[in-house]
């Protein structure tokens, strides 16, 4: 399975609602948040995937023998093997062949081990995917072997499943690296909130017991237009809306909260703890090339290079078709957009063009200043 969608979309979070339910379901589970690191070779893909292992497994007892005490004494001692991470390693280590043959001989010891202990698969799920690639110059292919691993696996009926949550530049990184994904998951893309269901994530909180504060009707709509039913948008200008009220002296005679009065602080807060980190990891180039893209009718759903190139041509310094190309590329490997299967791009980021311009509006007015002095 495949969870994908922009940042705070809930990825991450609908991954830990799955948790409990395969582990009531008698699932092991085994999750990490994946980095660069693991990608960088296929060794360390293999450290990652015995390391995860070995946490569920350590207290799997694979073998007993009995060890009589020495000296005078007829004491005799159990001692139990575990299927712990020295047990996997040197399963590994001993099975012949390239790393794909020893993971997959690792994995399928590790299930003759525990399909008898009423366990009934494991899922090994991996957030912030999207990190992972595979390298041809470097003859490191991390990305290929995963997906090698479980399609072997499954074809011999072992139930290890593979759930995979990040940006929507994973699946297309899927699919170049091994065709075959394309039919080996089930691939959930998570959207924005609609109206209903973003009013419900602003109102429902308040109405628990013990709530003191409530938002007006206006500011609900506010609050709902601004974050564009981005969840975690949602989320955190009511928290800040939230704490700005509490904190006012007259609270208590007036608990309804008119966020649209404090907008422009929560917004400038919003752009400081979200947009801009990302913002300044790109180059003055990269930040011209946005803004141009940010510009576009089309710019907070899809655009293509061609809208780009026409868009750029009143620019000092135009961009070329092929430049363009070349800088999607950089700044989809920098997870600022991506290259959906019909040919156009988008922001990977939510809500970015609207910071952009924010950006372009306060360097306008900042100069505006600076000409009347």
């Amino acid at each position: 399975m495949i969870l994908t969608g922009l940042r705070g979309v809930g990825k991450t979070v609908l991954l830990d609602t799955f948790r409990p339910l395969a582990i009531e379901s008698k699932w092991l589970w085994v999750g990490a948040e994946l980095s660069e690191y693991v990608s960088v070779s296929e060794n360390n893909l293999a450290i990652r995937l015995l390391t995860d292992l070995s946490v569920v497994t350590s207290d799997i007892v694979i073998s007993s023998q009995t060890e009589k005490s020495f000296g005078f004494k007829k004491d005799e001692n159990i001692v139990n093997r575990y299927l712990d991470y020295e047990t996997l390693g040197s399963i590994y280590s001993e099975l012949p062949g390239l790393i794909s043959d020893k993971l997959k001989g690792v994995l399928e010891v590790c299930w003759l081990c525990i399909k008898d202990t009423g366990c009934r698969g494991i899922i090994f799920a991996y957030d912030e995917a999207q990190t992972m690639s595979d390298y041809a110059r470097k003859e490191q292919y991390p990305l290929s072997l995963l997906l090698e691993i479980f399609q072997s696996l499954q074809r011999k009926n072992i139930p290890f499943m593979l759930i995979l949550a990040g940006l929507p530049t994973l699946f297309p990184k899927l699919v170049e690296a091994r065709t075959f994904a394309e039919r080996m998951f089930t691939v959930m893309f998570l959207d924005r909130l609609g109206h209903k269901d973003s009013r419900d994530a602003i109102v429902e909180p308040t109405k628990e017991t013990g709530c003191s504060l409530q938002f007006t009707d206006p500011a609900i709509e506010e609050i709902i237009r601004c974050s564009s039913g981005y969840p975690y948008f949602i989320q955190y200008i009511c928290k800040e809306a939230f704490d700005m009220y509490l904190q006012r002296l007259d609270v208590s005679s007036r608990p309804k909260i008119d966020y649209r009065k404090g907008i422009d602080e929560i917004t400038r807060k919003l752009d400081n703890d979200f947009f801009a980190g990302r913002w300044a990891r790109a180059t003055d180039r990269q930040r011209e090339l946005l803004q141009v893209i940010a510009g576009l009718e089309s710019s907070d759903e899809e655009f293509t290079v061609q809208e780009v190139v026409e868009a750029a041509k009143s620019l000092r310094k135009p961009f070329s078709a092929s430049h363009i190309n070349q800088m999607l590329g950089t700044l989809t490997h920098m997870g600022l957009v991506y290259k959906n299967r019909h040919g156009r791009y988008s922001f990977a980021v939510p809500l970015l063009g609207q910071f952009i311009r924010r950006q372009q509006k306060e360097a306008l007015r900042r100069k505006d200043q600076l000409e009347l002095f």
